[in-house]
């Protein structure tokens, strides 16, 4: 490692030996798929480039190879519709390890090499051959702070963060070398709009808040379950999924015929573990038994149930959601420690499936720390029992939640649903949304005391609302990060760029070059 630092700073060394190699790096970054395709993309979009007008001048930054590799398409599709395109990119292929400078060198002599063909099209930039500003302006200090916090948050699966801890020293300085190189270069090329994935975490996160602090009109985009669709944000991180633009434009109409039963029969497959249009994703992997037969699985009663949903620690959709509790944890252990003093009610709190998948602290963990036994009265559901969550709705008389959706939909049974994070169905006339702590346990006995569903209205607004946000916020876009040379496979750009594609597609990589979301 030592050696290969100090090769790492002889740029001659480096460039001899890559030149005789001329091979990927023996790591993870891996652009193989990219090099095999680029050429005949380049060719695919060299004719409509030569027909467009010219546009704005568009810079698009990604990090690690996945998103390099999308983002290289996105450009070339860019540039076919007119604009005038620079991608920008660090060579990185890890978020979390450290590279010595030999082999982060050769990573980027690898990159020039495999974005070759793009030359005369889209013009590229290497992140790391520019000379970082000295200093970050104002707040960005702070907000780049704010950002390795996200990182290690992300990463760990956690909420509390040591900002003395390796993985946390080594996010803040690859996130401030990013912003200071993103302000300067930004400052020297002066475009019209900067393209970013997510917007929250890595140098994502903090080209984001440099390109902002700016004053740059910078665009974010994410990817739901579904293929064939994005979503997309404006001078704001996509991962907020900030629908007030949407719900003031479209909000306040009765749904049609048509689009109740496109969100009944997604409520359907969610509940009934099956796919839903072009996801693959099932949101139970265990069949309904109705709720009387949970009742007798479960052991409940007759008493009121309570029922607390989780999200994953450290998932992007929690990452700065706090609104009165510091974290999802401490409000966890906080209502479980109130409910504890409660049996009059029964409380079950459904931990998140995906804690399977994780390697971060379980809210389990979080309960049995906060509780020093568990009361009767109070049922944790872990994420490896096999428990359909719309079975846990039918018995449920309150939900309480943080960010997840399982909030929304149960308020689209009638269920009245205290949303205690910043998300995205929060104050749109169908939830209880406490601001502080008195408040919330003020909602959380008075329901207890008094259970009643929502009103007819509140539950159609509910609907409503389900509808825009799973049908009208994504956008329609034929790659999805996953799968997503597939995807290419069946939307090669030629075909993007053709009228059929134009058509199906051209809207929405115009919002990806600035232009206003019309809703």
């Amino acid at each position: 490692m030592a050696l290969k630092n100090l090769l790492g700073n002889i740029d001659f060394a480096v460039v001899l030996y890559d030149s005789v190699r001329k091979t990927r790096p023996r790591t993870r970054y891996n652009l193989e798929q990219l090099n095999a395709a680029l050429p005949a993309a380049v060719e695919q979009v060299r004719p409509f480039a030569k027909q467009a007008q010219a546009e704005k001048k568009l810079l698009l930054f990604a990090t690690l190879h996945y998103w390099i590799e999308q983002a290289a398409m996105i450009g070339l599709t860019l540039r076919g519709l007119g604009h005038k395109v620079t991608m920008a990119y660090l060579p990185y292929g890890d978020l979390s390890k450290e590279i010595n400078r030999f082999d982060l060198r050769r990573q980027d002599l690898y990159t020039q090499r495999v974005l070759a063909p793009l030359e005369g099209l889209v013009s590229t930039a290497s992140l790391l051959d520019v000379k970082p500003a000295s200093v970050l302006p104002g707040n960005l200090v702070d907000e780049i702070a704010l950002v390795s916090t996200y990182d290690t948050q992300y990463t760990l699966q956690i909420e509390e963060v040591d900002e003395n801890s390796d993985l946390y020293r080594l996010r803040y300085n690859r996130n401030d070398y990013i912003a200071r190189a993103a302000l300067a270069y930004i400052q020297a090329e002066k475009p019209d709009v900067v393209l970013i994935p997510n917007g929250t975490i890595t140098e994502l996160g903090a080209v984001y808040r440099v390109a902002r602090k700016l004053g740059v009109r910078t665009v974010t985009y994410e990817f739901n379950d579904q293929r064939e669709q994005v979503w997309i944000a404006q001078d704001e991180q996509v991962m907020r999924q900030r629908t007030d633009d949407l719900w003031a434009a479209r909000g306040g109409h009765k749904l049609t015929d048509d689009q109740r039963s496109l969100v009944e029969d997604l409520e359907s497959a969610r509940r009934g573990a099956k796919a839903f249009g072009k996801s693959e994703r099932k949101w139970q992997d265990v069949k309904t038994v109705g709720g009387e037969q949970l009742r007798k699985d479960l052991g409940l009663d007759e008493r009121t149930v309570v029922l607390l949903a989780t999200n994953v620690l450290g998932d992007s959709l929690t990452l700065g959601r706090k609104t009165f509790a510091k974290s999802m944890a401490a409000w966890i252990a906080e209502t479980v420690r109130f409910l504890a003093s409660k049996p009059e009610v029964q409380l079950v709190m459904r931990v998140h499936p995906g804690e399977r998948l994780t390697h971060g602290r379980s809210m389990i963990d979080v309960v049995n720390e906060a509780l020093p036994s568990i009361p009767e009265h109070i049922h944790i559901i872990g994420p490896m029992e096999k428990v359909n969550t719309y079975d846990l709705m039918e018995v449920a008389s309150l939900g309480l939640v943080y960010t997840t959706t399982t909030g929304m939909e149960m308020t689209m049974r009638g269920i009245p649903v205290i949303v205690c994070g910043e998300t995205h169905y929060r104050k749109r006339g169908f939830t209880l949304d406490p601001q502080d702590w008195g408040e919330y346990y003020a909602m959380l006995d008075a329901a207890i005391k008094n259970p009643k569903r929502l009103s007819q209205a509140q539950i159609e607004i509910a609907w409503e609302y389900a509808y825009r946000f799973f049908f009208e916020y994504p956008q329609p876009f034929p790659w999805r990060l996953m799968h997503f040379w597939k995807d290419v496979d069946v939307w090669p750009l030629g075909r993007v760029l053709s009228e059929e594609g134009q058509a199906e597609y051209k809207q929405t990589f115009e919002y990806l070059a600035g232009k206003p979301i019309k809703w």
